[in-house]
């Protein structure tokens, strides 16, 4: 499950770890670039997020009305990965491609590429999640684990490629290879899982589970109906979980990437590209994925307190715009000059966003009948996205208060 978890969250780390290659290559024409296109290099962590995770949002919510029964969820998932690498593919391409004459047009197509990968992002996504709700609660760590794990791959196959290979072209595109060679890997990994006797055990265990339950409950065929039954159930038994996943992501996108990968050195000696891409992808990818082994050892709160420090969180916001945030842009003073501050904080923020994250997805499932654990996990993914998507959305909002637009 861990390499689903990985496989989940490629598309979207390899786009924002290609922030250089975009904004700085594709989208830079010096002084030709219009107003337009200024507005596109300028904002395009924002837009490309929001390419990314409103079609990942709507495929969950499709993907809660349309129940997974037998070799269905292969289909979907195996259905999802080859139409990402496809798109992957057409990325390679467009890499290649001299594009500086049709600099505005290469960025729709960017946007419309990232809308139909994360729409069969949003789909394979939710399926793994109601996959890993009725196995034992470590699998759904796995996947919170794999999706981390994900961010730090790609974090340090930027990195390598970066002292290798300079050129911001070359550099995607090896990055973008990466991420073919990654999709595959999970399509085969799919097949071995559906054979395993132990996940076979417990879908078998779980079908059941839910057999007996419409049997003794209404006496006939699965309907409409007791699905929503099942959903308003899963509500009232996890409504603060749902609260929690969702703000934890709110935060955590609501600054990352868009906040913490705009914030520049003032006294420690490193160029820009590689500032931004270990302190800011480097650093919250691997600090993410300590605080979500952590959870393997350390449980606490328990799941009616969690959102205390969920909430908490929200404190990182200040410390980080406060700091030197987008400095050429700005008109609000910069009141905590320190290099120090903005690490120290992003690592806390970083280890905090994993930790937090796989408590309230692990809790939830376990919090449910076992008839519903599907469900809640299916929910959970939904509201995981949709606090992603809040997060990226309101990520603009920094920009007024700063003064820079």
């Amino acid at each position: 499950m861990m390499i689903h978890g990985i496989a989940v969250l490629i598309p979207w780390n390899m786009f924002i770890n290609a922030k250089d290659y975009f904004e700085n290559y594709k989208l830079d024409n010096g002084n030709r670039s219009s107003t337009t296109l200024l507005d596109y290099k300028t904002n395009f962590m924002s837009y490309i997020g929001m390419a990314s995770q409103y079609p990942c949002f709507i495929m969950n919510f499709i993907n809660l009305f349309i129940q997974c029964k037998g070799n269905t969820v292969g289909l979907r998932i195996l259905a999802s990965i080859i139409v990402t690498v496809i798109m992957f593919v057409v990325t390679v391409i467009l890499a290649v491609t001299d594009t500086s004459s049709w600099s505005e047009e290469f960025f729709w197509i960017t946007i419309i590429s990232a809308v139909v990968i994360n729409a069969a992002v949003g789909l394979y996504q939710n399926s793994i999640f109601g996959i890993v709700a009725v196995l034992p609660m470590k699998y759904t760590n796995a996947v919170i684990f794999g999706n981390n794990i994900s961010g730090t791959l790609v974090a340090v196959t930027n990195i390598i490629v970066l002292v290798f290979s300079p050129s911001k072209k070359t550099s995607a595109i090896y990055c973008f290879l990466v991420a073919i060679v990654i999709l595959v890997v999970a399509f085969d990994a799919y097949f071995i899982t559906s054979r395993c006797k132990f996940y076979r055990h417990y879908l078998e265990l779980s079908e059941l589970e839910k057999l007996q339950y419409q049997k003794s409950s209404v006496g006939r065929k699965p309907s409409y109906k007791m699905l929503f039954q099942s959903y308003g159930r899963v509500f009232k038994k996890i409504y603060h979980l749902l609260f929690g996943v969702w703000f934890s992501f709110f935060v955590t996108l609501a600054l990352f990437p868009a906040v913490m990968s705009d914030v520049k050195p003032l006294t420690v000696q490193l160029s820009g590209e590689y500032w931004t891409a270990i302190f800011c992808f480097l650093c919250y990818n691997l600090f993410a994925t300590f605080g979500n082994l952590t959870t393997e050892f350390i449980q606490w709160p328990k799941a009616r307190w969690i959102n205390i420090i969920v909430v908490l969180r929200l404190c990182f916001a200040p410390i980080m715009i406060l700091g030197n945030f987008r400095p050429e842009l700005r008109n609000l003073p910069v009141y905590l000059p320190y290099d120090s501050v903005f690490i120290v904080s992003a690592i806390l923020f970083s280890f905090t966003s994993g930790y937090c994250s796989s408590l309230v997805m692990m809790y939830a499932p376990k919090c449910v009948a076992p008839n519903d654990s599907a469900n809640a996990g299916m929910v959970m993914a939904l509201f995981l996205v949709f606090g992603v998507l809040c997060g990226i959305n309101f990520s603009r909002v920094w920009g007024i208060v700063i003064g820079s637009g």
